[in-house]
This record gives structure tokens, C-alpha cells and sequence, in this order.
């Protein structure tokens, strides 16, 4: 079905380790990249996090809105909608670029193609299931302790063109946060000699400050994804099957959400009674990746 994956060790050992000068610029690449994609997006989500708490002090009454439709007219919110997701993947496409090397081949290297595909699927359904079961009640324990803003996965609009940009906004979250949170930071980082477990407890909490304007429940749930999801990556040595698993994850909450908040509207329907100010989401502040 599939050729023999190498263990991870030979997969990342492909650069040697960085030293003097070679270290100053990998972390000078790294600072660079993180203040261009998620690093910047983390920054915002912290601060709205921290607004929302400085002005009202309570949580459970604020709602967010991601994937939100750029304009009214239907033609135009198309267009911005898939120009958006296109610009979204050039942070995709630098890294990846950065990771490529004379001689080698970058996205056979981090496990961003169809070898074995067949064995991704697999391990993605299993890395869903065993992040977004306990993930729906997190979310649904965070809103009853007043820990997590009321998240708008999609707007209700039975419009043709909404799912198939759904789909795509899906994709993008997958391949953005996946190849730089994961793929990119832990072939940087392991050259620059920090060890793996440093590597992945690191990563998981940036992942947790990029999700920061969702509560406080969307942090503790995606640094436990960025842990899963970082042990994985260690162990398999392919990046596929966790861009898989964070779109399939992303499809469902996306696709899924107008059905969630007709069925339990008490935990995903935006909050009744007075309209409080919508939190600021990264999607929102003027960074060019909103987070899913």
C-alpha cells in the first residue's frame, strides 16, 4: 500500500545542525517568517483576548465571527474570498520554499505528498476523532464556565457559493497551520539543537495563542491538539495526515455549525439579549491569516 516511511531522526537530519553565523540567521528566518504569518496572528488573538476581558470582564457574552463574507454583493465577496485564500497559501508556499534544498525535495521531505496516501486517510480519521470529540465538549464546557466567546464558525447562508468557500477556508487552516506550526518550526528549531519535546511543548502553545481570541477553552484545546499533533509529526515523520485531520476537523465545525446552533442553540448560537461588541478576532485585525 505504501513504501516504508524512515524514522523521523533521518527525515529532519537532512541539514546539520546550525552553529555561529548559520544560527543568528535561522533565527533571524524564523522571527522573520512568524511576524509575517502566525506569529503575527497569535500576537492579534492575544489581544483581543486581553481587550475582551479589560472591557467587560466576562466571556461567555461576546461572539466572534470567522470566514465572514468580504461583501455584500455576491460576485465581489466570491472573488475576495478565493483571492484571500490563494494570498493565505503564499505563507505556505515561502516556508515550503525555505525548507527546499539543492538535491532534495522539500515536500517529500516533510510528507506533503500522495506516498501512502491511503495510511494518511486512515491516521487522519483517527487524529479527528480523537481531537474533535472531546473538543466539542471543551468548547461546551468553556461557555457554561464562562471561559469561551460564542465562536460563529460560518454565517447562515444558504447561498451556492458558501460551502465550496468553506471547503477552501478548511484547506487553508489545515496547510497554514500544519506545514508552519509543525513541518517548518520543528526543522528549524531541531537545528537549532533544541530538543523534541522542547520542540513540541513550544509549538503546541504558540497554537495555543493563535486560537486565544476564542477563550480561554480554544487554548487549552489546541495546545493539547499542538501536542497530538506535534507527537505524530515525531513519530511519522509525514505532515500529510495532520493537514488531512485539521481540515477534516475544520469542514465539520465550518459545514456543520448552522446544524450544531439549530440543534444546541444554547451552546452555539450567538448570545440573546443585548449585542456586546464582537470580540476582535486575528480574522479581522489586519493580519493576512485568520486562524480556523
Amino acid at each position: 500500500m505504501s513504501t516504508p516511511e524512515p524514522p523521523a531522526d533521518v527525515r529532519f537530519s537532512t541539514g546539520a545542525a546550525a552553529s555561529g553565523a548559520s544560527r543568528t540567521r535561522l533565527w533571524w528566518e524564523i522571527a522573520l517568517v512568524l511576524s509575517l504569518t502566525v506569529g503575527r496572528s497569535a500576537l492579534y488573538a492575544v489581544l483581543s483576548l486581553v481587550r475582551t476581558l479589560l472591557e467587560s470582564g466576562s466571556l461567555a457574552n461576546q461572539e466572534t465571527q470567522i470566514n465572514q463574507s468580504q461583501d455584500a454583493a455576491a460576485f465581489w465577496d466570491i472573488t475576495y474570498q478565493v483571492l484571500g485564500w490563494g494570498f493565505g497559501l503564499v505563507a505556505v508556499a515561502l516556508v515550503i520554499f525555505l525548507l527546499w534544498e539543492p538535491g532534495g525535495n522539500a515536500l517529500r521531505r516533510i510528507g506533503l505528498d500522495f506516498r501512502g496516501f491511503g495510511h494518511d486517510i486512515l491516521r487522519a480519521l483517527l487524529l479527528a476523532a480523537v481531537i474533535g470529540i472531546p473538543g466539542l465538549g471543551l468548547y461546551a464546557l468553556g461557555r457554561a464556565l464562562d471561559l469561551t466567546v460564542s465562536v460563529r464558525a460560518s454565517p447562515l447562508d444558504p447561498s451556492w457559493w458558501t460551502i465550496p468557500l468553506l471547503l477552501l477556508a478548511a484547506v487553508r487552516a489545515g496547510l497554514t497551520e500544519e506545514v508552519i506550526f509543525i513541518a517548518y518550526l520543528f526543522d528549524r528549531l531541531r537545528r537549532l539543537g533544541w530538543g523534541w519535546w522542547t520542540i513540541i511543548l513550544s509549538t503546541a502553545l504558540l497554537r495555543g495563542a493563535y486560537h486565544a481570541y476564542q477563550g480561554f477553552g480554544a487554548i487549552a484545546g489546541n495546545i493539547a491538539m499542538g501536542i497530538v499533533f506535534g507527537w505524530c509529526y515525531r513519530r511519522w515523520g509525514r505532515i500529510m495526515p495532520l493537514v488531512l485531520a485539521h481540515a477534516l476537523l475544520d469542514t465539520v465545525a465550518f459545514v456543520g455549525y448552522p446544524l450544531a446552533a439549530a440543534l444546541w442553540p444554547g451552546v452555539f448560537a450567538p448570545p440573546v439579549g443585548p449585542s456586546p461588541s464582537p470580540t476582535l478576532s486575528p480574522s479581522l485585525a489586519p493580519s493576512p491569516l485568520p486562524p480556523a
